[in-house]
């Protein structure tokens, strides 16, 4: 998103990831390059762009990233899009007899050993990267997400969206978890992919923070307390300057001055753009509701202790819809007046309180998501703790099948 002439929510942007697999045995393949393809000078190309979708690479060679070209202001029509430009890609890739594949970590890839780095554009961040942290893990070879990014103009209107994103953040998981498995096992999360990134930096503490931004609601206090700190602190890691502060923040949300935006980060890709468009247009219309008061004031908002913000993620992390929340405070924030109350029931009531900024397509599909349960869910009660190769090739198809005709996985 380009820098503001676009005030709070007026404008949007959606990313969305996916695995690049063999249709035969399942495996990553590192061919996003066949997608891709090559410029006018025979040059592998590292992004691409048809209509209002743009396609790009990203660190490693086998996710490909399909993103709003330019700005949004509307949901509408933006399932089709994307589905149209995942139906151009499969059918690029079924020549090497390999298609995209959904859900945000691959069941059994070996990182250590499946690992390629993108090698064209930009290489050399990815080996900074590299070289710094070793993406030869989980949390930087296989995981895939939406990105949603949304527009605000100047300090008051950031103040407002980053307190209510921050209230977002702990219930993302409780509707959009869909990675259970690792390394051929269920990991004991539902939200694997969290789990796995709020540990992938831990040797700079300061990049990832505690996932849930801090309290910090102008640019003056975010540069000074977040980016100043990230700069300082890769500093003797980072002795070329190849790596951009805005870029280095891997909170859950991430505050984009360059562009006026905030990106938030912590949405497990779904199994067709259909349902990821659906959970953005929630995540809008959440965000939405609380800037024109449908729940807490600004200043309990603003107020909210983020501590207690981590708790809850932790817990929606771990069990997803089926988490108790268990903080009177946190509920009392969306009406609930209770001590304790299961995730799901609570974005159930959320739903019935926003759904005038849904639209009627994503209304339905959220009430399917929200009464089947997180695709994780799903996934696990299926599959169970600890499937073989087999089974995850012939059910991992079947998500394979739902992206390429732009459906819910049941």
């Amino acid at each position: 998103m380009s820098n503001s002439p676009w005030h709070l929510f007026d404008r949007f942007g959606i990313e969305l990831e996916y695995m690049i697999v063999s249709k035969e045995t399942g495996k990553v393949l590192p061919r996003v390059d066949a997608v891709l393809g090559k410029d006018e000078n025979g040059e592998n190309r590292s992004d691409l762009q048809h209509g209002d979708v743009g396609l790009s690479n990203e660190l490693v060679s086998h996710v490909l990233e399909f993103k709003c070209a330019e700005p949004a202001n509307s949901f509408a029509g933006w399932s089709d899009r994307f589905h149209q430009e995942i139906l151009a890609a499969n059918e690029t890739l079924s020549k090497i007899d390999a298609e995209l594949l959904p859900t945000a970590a691959h069941p059994f890839m070996d990182p250590m050993t499946e690992t390629t780095l993108w090698p064209y554009d930009c290489n050399e961040i990815y080996e900074a990267y590299n070289r710094i942290f070793d993406c030869r893990g989980h949390g930087w070879a296989n995981l895939q997400s939406t990105h949603l990014n949304i527009s605000f103009c100047g300090d008051e209107e950031f103040g407002k969206l980053h307190a209510a994103i921050r209230l977002l953040l702990p219930l993302i998981p409780a509707f959009a978890a869909s990675s259970p498995y690792l390394d051929s096992r269920y990991t004991g999360y539902k939200d694997a992919r969290i789990e796995t990134y709020r540990h992938n930096q831990e040797k700079i503490p300061s990049i990832t923070g505690k996932v849930i931004p801090e309290a910090i609601f102008t640019e003056a206090d975010y540069n000074e307390k977040i980016f100043e700190v990230v700069k300082r602190d890769i500093a003797p890691y980072d002795t070329d300057h190849l790596l951009n502060h805005f870029f280095l923040n891997s909170r859950g949300a991430i505050a984009r001055f360059d562009r006026g935006a905030v990106e938030i980060r912590l949405v497990d890709i779904q199994e067709c753009p259909k349902a990821d468009v659906a959970l953005a247009e929630f995540e809008m219309a959440i965000l939405k509701g609380f800037a024109k008061g449908t729940f807490a004031s600004l200043e309990v908002q603003k107020a909210f202790d983020t501590d207690k913000l981590v708790k809850i993620l932790f817990a929606t992390v771990k069990d997803a819809e089926e988490a108790l929340i268990q903080d009177a405070d946190y509920l009392k924030i969306f009406g609930m007046e209770t001590s304790e109350m299961q995730a799901k029931d609570l974005l159930k009531a959320i739903l019935q309180k926003v759904h005038s900024d849904i639209s009627a397509e994503s209304q339905t599909v959220l009430e399917k998501i929200l009464n089947r349960g997180t695709l994780a869910t799903v996934l696990v009660k299926k599959l169970g703790e600890k499937p073989s190769q087999k089974a995850f090739v012939q059910e991992y198809a079947k998500l394979a099948h739902s992206l390429a005709t732009n459906t819910l996985y049941m």
